[in-house]
């Protein structure tokens, strides 16, 4: 049986708006709440999921308005990677984010991961009641060939999957992304999770933080052109 491993969290209130709209396509559909993220895949495939839909109340801090117009968008931002970070913010205005494992065991053959991936993003889809936009960290270094590969795999896998279902995806600068939420093009890991929390998020990992940071950056710039 194919298996991975998803860990997500509401990272902030359900009453912050969402972004002026971007989106390629719109339906009613897509303006509906966006439902809690269930564990149910198709039977060739089993997520594990750990849920917290709310901040306990000695966690919960100040979030910033995320309004930038009267339409609600439903985004998702992505890390893409063997361990995805994901952000996903709905139509209610609820932030729900976290990670998906998609890594191989020892009878699974290359390819495997990237169908997972790509059931998974449809299952995402489903959940939340359509997309908008999807964006991502587009990575140019890589630490080796293998990350190389890997990375145009993932990202093959999602722009493919973007133009089949209709839905606008942008790719964003991993600089970029840095400058916007630490304030330096070259700042590391630990600095980015820091300037996360400091919005009043709490990210488990890196790959979390980074994709809270990308959907920050997708609202806030209203993609790049502010």
């Amino acid at each position: 049986m194919n298996r991975a491993t998803q860990t997500l969290r509401a990272t902030g209130p359900p009453g912050a708006p969402s972004p002026q709209s971007r989106a390629t396509t719109a339906s009613s559909a897509k303006n509906q709440a966006v439902a809690t993220l269930t564990t149910t895949l198709p039977s060739t495939e089993t997520i594990m999921a750990s849920t917290t839909l709310t901040l306990p109340a000695e966690m919960a801090s100040p979030t910033p308005a995320l309004s930038l117009g009267s339409a609600r968008d439903v985004i998702l931002a992505l890390d893409l990677g063997s361990t995805t970070g994901f952000e996903i913010t709905g139509a209610d205005g609820g932030i729900i984010s976290g990670t998906a494992e998609f890594r191989l065991d020892r009878w699974q053959s290359g390819g495997t991961r990237f169908l997972r991936f790509k059931r998974w993003l449809t299952e995402i889809k489903h959940q939340a009641a359509g997309l908008d936009l999807v964006v991502y960290e587009q990575v140019r270094n890589h630490a080796g060939v293998d990350a190389s590969h890997a990375f145009g795999g993932w990202l093959a896998i999602l722009t493919a999957w973007c133009e089949h279902h209709g839905i606008a995806y942008q790719g964003v600068p991993v600089g970029t992304i840095k400058r916007f939420i630490a304030g330096k093009g070259n700042a590391d890991k630990a600095a980015v999770i820091a300037a996360i929390r400091a919005r009043g998020f709490h990210p488990a990992d890196d790959n979390e933080a980074d994709a809270i940071a990308i959907l920050l950056w997708a609202i806030e710039t209203q993609g790049g052109v502010r």
